[in-house]
């Protein structure tokens, strides 16, 4: 029997990412697409401080037992996310930002 074979060593794992965690995160990500837009997150003045903001508020949020946020009912933390990747999402694009911490 003939074995096949694919060279995909090197390429990104997406299986790692553990399972039900990407699901709460895009609910948020589309939460957000309906209330402003898509990709409204980019064009937000001082968004990498007010993002990096708003990942802390999440966080504490979650770390004072506050499960999950009151305007969308998904986890503190998939929001906290949200903020987290619209930030490295910013980093990516622009490493030198006008409103760097």
């Amino acid at each position: 029997m003939f074995e096949g074979q694919k060279f995909d060593s090197e390429k990104p794992r997406f299986s790692l990412i553990p399972q039900g965690t990407l699901q709460p995160v895009i609910r948020v990500l589309e939460f957000g697409a309906r209330k402003y837009s898509e990709n409204n997150w980019r064009y937000v003045p001082g968004a990498y401080v007010r993002y990096f903001d708003a990942a802390h508020r999440h966080l504490d949020a979650y770390w004072r037992g506050e499960l999950t946020d009151s305007e969308t009912g998904e986890s503190h933390l998939a929001h906290a996310i949200c903020c987290l990747m619209f930030l490295l999402a910013m980093e990516n694009e622009k490493p030198e930002q006008e409103d760097t911490l």
